[in-house]
């Protein structure tokens, strides 16, 4: 996906200025942009092969942020930009949830 399209759908999500984002409907955008491209993807080639030779977890992420640096900007901004919303969304989840469970740990 292209940088402007790509803008274009984050803006139209979660305004210009992002106001609307919560860690819900950033989850819930993030899994429906990746049934998307999946989706997309399997149009293009039915055929899926896992002949991904990494051994752990760190290598996969090692050999992803890898190939994004090979990629021209106007593809690799998008997916690093994902990377990182989603990051920092998880982030505020957890802060949440840690705040919450204060809120009812004494409730038994």
């Amino acid at each position: 996906m292209k940088l402007d399209e790509f803008r274009k759908r984050v803006f139209q999500e979660f305004g210009t200025d992002l106001n609307n984002a919560t860690p819900a409907n950033v989850r819930d955008f993030l899994d429906r942009m990746q049934l998307s491209d999946f989706a997309t993807q399997r149009a293009q080639n039915p055929r899926v092969s896992l002949n991904d030779p990494s051994r752990s977890y760190e290598e996969i992420v090692k050999d992803t942020f890898a190939k994004i640096l090979k990629l021209p900007a106007e593809e690799a901004v998008p997916l690093l930009w994902v990377i990182a919303f989603e990051l920092s969304f998880s982030v505020i989840e957890y802060q949440y949830g840690e705040a919450l469970e204060t809120l009812f740990q004494n409730l038994d």
